[in-house]
């Protein structure tokens, strides 16, 4: 191993007092959710939201005067970079950072508010990867890089060693894979503290770079992702050895069930996850059967989501639990319909959140008209009891979106 539980002591050390150490806490209703015994490690409650202030500090407090004086340079699709620019003002070093031009404005803003020089680059890390490189051999700066560094990967174990001090005898660690460097110091603090526990690591389906090297796969890779913060396609040099020794598995989730886990960090535990963040329990949620019964850590690695996506995240999980129902109908064009509509729908305890109405569709008769209409329900029986109330007083309901009913 290129990185020891003595450098994760040592980077322990170096980031006390200036990181937080963050609470880890029981979750009874993740629990019940996922069949497993969940506990949550909060790093979304760090100054920059993000696990990523551990690995930063212990690189750039191992930098000598003279690279303090050269600055640092960085490549990130956020998390990493806010902790550079952060971590890099408080101590006085220059930092720019290159972010894909697809990185959430949130995320942009709060690098820029640190006083990081941030350059948008190309549309992946790994675009970011190729100028971050030209501008530090152009300005002779000191790259730190996300997750293939020593010194970052020694800073990211340091979360493993605070959760065996709360829970000492977890089965399972359930970690999001990006470049591999959460995982990898986390998987070499945990195996020495305890050889049995068994770490499983999870990527984005649309980003599956170390499945791919593992498994010796060819699944593409690339597309839109919750999960910006783990959208990587380039593998570790450093950390593909580790985990390939170290993790037992490396699972794949989906778009849905990494909406699904946003949502429920956010109305079970009401706390903030973005996409990578919140991948752990997303692969709780995909394959319940394989985490039944076990005392399982989830690392809450990042919480900086556009409030924007997250918004939409929740009207979406209304819809999938048909909390949240859209239908057409047909009707008559006459006066007072709509109001006879209304007056049904509200008797039936369903809240209309949008109407529109339509005239000049030519499926509909031309004294007829088209209502499309979205109303908030109870449940999924109680959607079902509202569109055949809808089909029984002739106006012949058509589900509109793709959730089922």
């Amino acid at each position: 191993m290129t990185v020891t539980i003595a450098d994760i002591d040592a980077a322990r050390k170096v980031i006390a007092g200036a990181v937080l150490r963050t609470p880890m806490l029981p979750a009874p209703r993740l629990s019940a959710l996922t069949g497993a015994e969940v506990f949550v490690k909060y790093e979304n409650l760090q100054v920059t939201n993000s696990f990523k202030d551990r690995g930063a500090l212990n690189k750039l407090s191992s930098l000598t005067e003279a690279e303090c004086e050269r600055g640092v340079v960085a490549m990130s699709a956020g998390n990493h970079a806010q902790s550079v620019a952060y971590h890099a003002a408080r101590l006085g070093i220059p930092a720019t950072i290159v972010m894909p031009v697809t990185t959430p404005h949130v995320k942009v803003a709060a690098t820029r508010s640190h006083g990081a020089e941030v350059v948008l680059h190309g549309e992946t890390v790994a675009d970011a990867q190729a100028r971050c490189e030209a501008i530090q051999a152009e300005r002779g700066m000191t790259l730190v890089h996300p997750y293939d560094d020593e010194k970052v990967i020694a800073g990211q174990g340091t979360i493993a060693l605070e959760m065996f001090e709360d829970v000492p005898d977890l089965d399972m660690m359930v970690i999001p894979i990006g470049g591999g460097g959460l995982i990898s110091g986390n998987a070499i603090a945990a195996k020495a503290l305890n050889p049995k526990i068994e770490i499983v690591g999870v990527e984005a389906l649309l980003y599956p770079s170390v499945w791919n090297a593992l498994e010796h796969g060819n699944r593409a890779i690339g597309g839109p992702t919750l999960a910006e913060g783990i959208a990587v396609k380039n593998v570790g040099k450093l950390t593909l050895p580790i985990i390939r020794d170290l993790v037992s598995d490396v699972l794949l989730v989906d778009e849905a069930h990494l909406e699904r886990a946003v949502n429920a960090y956010l109305t079970l535990q009401k706390t903030m996850a973005e996409g990578a963040g919140a991948a752990g329990l997303a692969a709780l949620l995909a394959e319940p059967v394989r985490f039944k019964g076990k005392r399982i850590g989830l690392i809450l690695c990042g919480g900086n989501i556009d409030p924007r996506i997250l918004a939409s995240i929740m009207v979406r999980e209304l819809e999938r639990e048909t909390r949240i129902v859209s239908f057409r109908l047909t009707i008559p064009d006459q006066p007072g319909v709509l109001g006879l509509i209304a007056t049904r729908l509200g008797a039936m305890g369903a809240n209309i959140l949008e109407v529109e109405h339509r005239r000049q569709l030519l499926d509909v008769p031309a004294k007829g008209a088209s209502l499309d209409v979205m109303i908030e329900t109870r449940d999924a029986a109680h959607a079902r009891e509202v569109i055949a109330a809808m089909a029984a007083d002739g106006y012949k309901p058509v589900r509109l979106g793709t959730g089922p009913l």
